[in-house]
């Protein structure tokens, strides 16, 4: 919002204030002024100046010769090259020694032998931003009226003397997307009364309802349609005052009607709409939801489709104007109008900024009833526009409005306590303060003891609940008397929780290990979201999806991170390890927020390290994954609970899977991908895992406790045991530390063998086993009865044999 100084002064006293300070006041209390533009800065020497006579340049086609009178009798030559330059006008002239913007001064000149004594200008030469223009002097010289004063400062007449505070609104601060309403705050702030505009015109004996009928279909869309109308109008620029207060505020001035309801626009904060009375085709306005297909030309020339979702002002036929957004160019006040038929009226925001946003069409009346407008507005700004153009444009308001009114406007009553405001400011404001400060702010404020009653005026229709009172009394008391404090209460130092902790020491393991951390959306397409999952379930679809590709919640990470393996693998990057710790979502019930879960998920492929001087590579594989699992475990001290068990899932490799469990738990699995996915997805033998991450990291884990390290020797025995191909190692291995008793210390697999020196369904697998007591030497009867028994065991159980 552009606020001109000049123009606020005409609503609120701004006397013993500069701009500057009053930007600083308002930012303090609440709204960022995000700058002042003084208009004239560094501009001097330009006044208006009267061409006298204007002849072609006698060595320049494009060229014209002007004697213009500076005013007093000073008659100087200027050479110009603006084709709209004419005898008899009075323009801005820049005069020698004055200096424009970008510091460039006028000198006197020599221009195709021919003396310069100043500069002809136009608008933007002295600063105004072209868009700002009005078309007929865009590509040329501007024109003052004809009364202006010979000699007089141009700028000033031109409103350039001016400064402009840019106010950067929250949305919330709709109330003050007008003048009216940054005077309510600036009074406010300053303490000082608001003065609204007189309204006062004839009217005609003619009366508006025996010209204009108005209906409303979409009475929720548009609760309140005003409309009058005003014969005999004159369409002419507006005045100069009124042009440049509009340029001040970014807005481009056209003719005098329109200029009036832009004008009110920014004034009121309430949008309006002109149309010509005669090109609308009928006596009657219907507003109404468009029809499918409907079409409808805009004021910027461009052929509109419309659907059930936009709002139509219609003649009971046809669109002209898209309601609340822009007008129609068949009921466009032109330069032969001489009937208008004024608009004012309360639409719904959110159907505007359907329009809007479907259109591409962004307008300063669109973005007001976004927002969010006054209803108590909506007639004072239509008669105040009234007023304008029956003073500007000469015309004869019929008497009357017609209108269509739905609407039921019940101010909000908010209370408070005395208490509540000092209790949430942690100050001591008095009760007489804080009333004076509603009283600034002109709310009608009740009260009862220490209960304040207030009723909330319909232009802040952001104040709707009690902690907006508290807010309003922070900001107009000032920030900045909030007292310093300190916080009272017992000191505790922070600290990471014992899963946070956990969780960190998980990603410098892993990183620690060679992996690099990723990060994929949480989004995905129905067809990957089953994929790979842990936990099978129903997946999370979004009411409003961004794409196909993005349009449910995941139940694994790893289909994402196969495509940054993909991705990756693209781009000639062949040794990839990445992980990734990130939540899945699984469903609860239909609209039930999901099941948020943690995982920690691990995609590899390539080699895992090349010595190329010792002639070394070791290619990924799955026990290179296992053993990093196996070390990630170690740290967490879970090492003795979790357990590897062949698996065949889908999308996996079936003879190079596991699931790991812990304590007969299901926490997660880990292998190869299925050789057809790798192939799919142009990947080389790849490698992933998929832990439930929560359930490892709280897991209770009894305290470790350090040992010294045994002064005793051990005793070390391999056995090689000879069994069907079916049955698991690990099996073997797990039944070989329970028959150990507590002096067998550690088991390790050394070799497996399966070949022509045993039957074809047999396989050979050797074992080391160290044996020893921290208390005593052990001797050989004590390890012998130990090793006895597992051989027994192990027979028994899966009829292992010793191999000769």
């Amino acid at each position: 919002m552009f606020v001109s100084y000049k123009w606020l002064e005409e609503y609120v006293d701004l006397s013993g204030i500069t701009s500057e300070e009053l930007a600083e006041k308002i930012t303090r209390s609440g709204i960022e002024v995000e700058g002042v533009e003084i208009l004239n800065d560094g501009m001097k020497g330009v006044v208006i100046g009267h061409v006298v006579e204007r002849e072609q340049h006698p060595n320049a086609d494009k060229l014209n010769k002007c004697q213009v009178d500076l005013g007093e009798g000073n008659v100087v030559q200027i050479i110009c090259g603006a084709a709209n330059v004419d005898k008899g006008q009075k323009v801005a002239v820049a005069t020698v020694g004055a200096v424009l913007p970008g510091n460039f001064k006028i000198k006197k000149a020599k221009l195709r032998g021919e003396e310069s004594n100043g500069m002809i200008c136009s608008l933007t030469e002295l600063g105004v931003e072209s868009k700002l223009v009005a078309k007929e002097y865009s590509e040329g010289i501007f024109v003052f009226p004809s009364d202006a004063e010979v000699g007089a400062d141009a700028l000033e007449q031109l409103g350039l003397d001016d400064h402009v505070l840019e106010l950067g609104l929250t949305p919330n601060r709709s109330d003050c997307l007008s003048m009216l309403g940054v005077a309510y705050e600036v009074a406010a702030i300053l303490g000082r009364d608001v003065i609204y505009p007189e309204i006062s015109y004839e009217t005609a004996s003619e009366k508006a309802s025996d010209y204009i009928q108005v209906n409303v279909e979409a009475k929720e869309d548009n609760p309140l349609y005003v409309a009058k109308v005003i014969k005999n109008v004159k369409i002419e620029p507006s005045p100069l005052w009124m042009q440049a207060r509009l340029m001040a505020a970014g807005i481009r001035p056209h003719n005098n009607v329109v200029d009036i309801t832009n004008y009110v626009l920014i004034e009121y904060g309430q949008p309006l709409h002109a149309f010509d009375y005669d090109r609308l085709g009928s006596k009657e306005i219907l507003v109404r939801r468009a029809a499918n297909g409907e079409k409808i030309t805009t004021l910027d020339d461009k052929e509109r489709t419309l659907t059930e979702n936009h709002l139509v002002i219609t003649n009971g036929k046809e669109p002209v104007a898209l309601a609340g957004v822009m007008g129609g160019t068949n009921s466009e006040v032109q330069a032969d109008t001489t009937t208008v038929l004024l608009e004012s009226a309360l639409f719904e925001g959110q159907r505007i900024r359907t329009a809007s946003k479907d259109h591409g069409l962004r307008s300063e009346a669109s973005a007001r009833f976004e927002k969010g407008v006054d209803p108590n507005r909506v007639h004072a700004a239509c008669e105040r526009a009234a007023q304008l153009i029956s003073l500007y444009a000469g015309g004869e308001v019929l008497e009357g409005s017609v209108e269509a009114n739905t609407l039921n406007i019940e101010p909000a009553v908010v209370t408070t306590t005395v208490e509540k405001i000092n209790r949430v400011l942690g100050m001591n404001i008095s009760t007489e303060e804080i009333k004076d400060i509603f009283d600034r702010l002109q709310f009608e404020t009740v009260l009862d003891n220490n209960t304040i009653t207030v009723t909330v005026p319909t232009r802040r229709g952001d104040i709707t609940i009690e902690e907006d009172l508290v807010e309003e009394v922070a900001r107009l008391y000032g920030y900045d008397n909030i007292p310093t404090t300190l916080p009272v209460g017992a000191a505790i130092p922070g600290r990471l929780t014992d899963y946070q902790e956990k969780r960190r020491k998980v990603r410098r393991y892993l990183e620690g290990a060679g992996l690099y951390q990723a990060i994929t959306y949480s989004l995905t397409s129905a067809e990957k979201a089953p994929k790979y999952a842990l936990e099978q379930s129903d997946f999370t679809k979004l009411a409003l999806p961004m794409s196909e590709e993005r349009s449910v919640l995941r139940l694994s990470i790893i289909p994402h991170l196969l495509d940054t393996l993909t991705y990756n693998l693209a781009r000639q990057n062949d040794q990839i390890a990445f992980y990734e710790i990130a939540s899945v979502y699984l469903a609860n019930g239909e609209n039930k927020q999901p099941i948020e879960k943690e995982r920690l998920a691990g995609a590899l492929t390539g080699l895992w390290h090349s010595h190329q001087w010792q002639g070394e590579k070791k290619p990924m594989d799955f026990y290179v994954v296992k053993g990093i699992l196996d070390g990630l475990f170690d740290v967490l001290g879970l090492t003795d609970k979790i357990t590897y068990k062949q698996a065949k899932r889908d999308g996996m490799h079936p003879g190079r899977t596991a699931e790991l469990y812990m304590e007969d738990v299901l926490v997660g699995f880990v292998g190869q991908i299925h050789p057809t996915v790798q192939k799919e997805l142009d990947l080389t033998e790849t490698y992933v895992f998929e832990l439930a991450l929560a359930d490892l990291l709280t897991h209770h884990i009894e305290e470790v406790r350090f040992e010294v390290i045994p002064k005793y020797p051990s005793i070390t025995r391999d056995i090689a045991l000879v069994v069907n191909k079916d049955v698991v190692t690990g099996d073997i291995q797990a039944e070989i530390v329970n028959a150990g008793g507590k002096l067998l210390k550690e088991v390790s697999v050394f070799d497996v063998y399966e070949g022509d020196r045993l039957e074809g369904d047999k396989k050979s697998v050797a074992f080391s086993l160290r044996y020893f007591d921290p208390e005593r030497t052990l001797t050989d009867e004590d390890v012998t009865k130990a090793h006895e028994k597992v051989l027994q065991q192990v027979s028994e159980k899966f009829g292992a044999t010793l191999r000769s």
